[in-house]
């Protein structure tokens, strides 16, 4: 009975001492909610504006594509034989592709033998008759004006004979395609059995190494490109980024008035970085240059302008601003700000719009 006495009474104490506490958390509760009533907000927190260093980067879709395409071309008539090679078949150079055949081809090859015999009969001849005058000059039976012809006869012939194997050796060579450099096969333009005329395609190759990326930019991006311009190009099916640097820069616009952009690797590389038809992302890197950076949840939109909240001795005022490139959570301003000065930083949106509420009356 004696135990459960004591432990009431200090009950009673404890609620004796706690009271005043209470009271005291009440009052303070109540003084804060008329001080909100009362439109006294606290201050939100504020940065203040420094000029930072900047390095505007251009960024354009780009694709690789092969800088010129080599075209072997027919040059007499004839029927394609001995095609063995794809689109995609990598070919070394002077590996043979295909051959022409066919009865022009033979009736070519079969005139220009002709020739070459007719030549090398006559250039027998020649030293025949040389042969013949120099005895003949020997026992005075001849003079020199009749050796010097025979001479003069038999480097002609000698001249003549050259010229109809090199004719020959020519038409026998247009019986073979070869692979005027290395590369890989592009498109193919015919098949075995097919007839061809003179000046027809037959396949395209695209020569080794010969890639470069082309992008397009537009507008103000467009102009800051120029030749000299370094930057990198990521691969849209991911892998590492290769070093480019901007080659041409094109002197006309599209018709979708972009500009076009060549550009090749940075460095010189026994291999090849990139691969033909790929896609990716190309970033290139300005001149650095400073500008003033605000948060980039200080800039509040209205009316189709951008504004900031500027904290002045009277209080914040909004500020409007022309807004430049945003990295990250920072964001450049181009006009509107001066080095020093304090901008909202949290809840600027709210502070911007302050008493709307006010303002504001519910139907009935």
């Amino acid at each position: 009975m004696k135990t459960h006495r004591q432990i009431r009474q200090r009950r009673l104490v404890a609620a004796w001492l706690l009271t005043p506490l209470l009271c005291l958390a009440g009052t303070g509760l109540a003084q804060a909610a008329d001080a909100t009533q009362a439109g006294i907000p606290t201050q939100p927190p504020v940065v203040t504006v420094q000029p930072k260093t900047f390095s505007p980067r251009l960024s354009a879709y780009g694709q690789v594509v092969p800088t010129a395409l080599v075209k072997v071309r027919v040059v007499n008539a004839g029927v394609v034989r001995d095609l063995r090679v794809l689109p995609g078949s990598v070919v070394s150079a002077g590996e043979v592709l295909a051959k022409l055949s066919g009865t022009r081809m033979q009736a070519l090859l079969t005139q220009r033998e002709t020739a070459v015999h007719s030549a090398q009969a006559r250039l027998d001849a020649a030293r025949q008759a040389l042969a013949i005058a120099r005895r003949q000059l020997a026992a005075q039976l001849s003079t020199r004006q009749a050796v010097d012809a025979a001479a003069s006869e038999l480097a002609a012939a000698q001249a003549a004979r050259q010229t109809a194997q090199a004719q020959l050796d020519e038409a026998r060579d247009l019986q073979v395609f070869k692979a005027p450099t290395a590369g890989a096969v592009v498109a193919v333009q015919a098949a075995n059995g097919e007839e061809l005329t003179p000046g027809q395609t037959l396949l395209s190759l695209q020569p080794a190494g010969k890639l470069w990326i082309r992008a397009e930019y537009f507008g103000a991006d467009a102009a800051a490109v120029h030749v000299g311009m370094r930057g990198r190009f990521e691969p849209a099916g991911g892998g590492d980024a290769v070093a480019v640097k901007v080659s041409t820069v094109g002197a006309s616009l599209d018709a979708d008035g972009g500009t076009q952009v060549g550009l090749s690797p940075a460095q010189a590389t026994g291999t090849t970085p990139w691969k033909s038809g790929q896609w990716g992302t190309v970033t290139l890197d300005g001149a650095p240059q400073a500008m003033l950076a605000v948060p980039t949840a200080s800039l509040i939109l209205d009316r189709g302008h951008w504004w900031v909240m500027v904290r002045t001795a009277h209080g914040d005022e909004p500020r409007q601003v022309m807004p430049g490139p945003t990295r990250g959570w920072q964001t450049w301003i181009a006009s509107g700000l001066r080095p020093g000065e304090q901008v909202v930083a949290q809840n600027a949106f709210l502070e911007y719009h302050r008493g709307i509420a006010h303002a504001y009356q519910p139907p009935d």
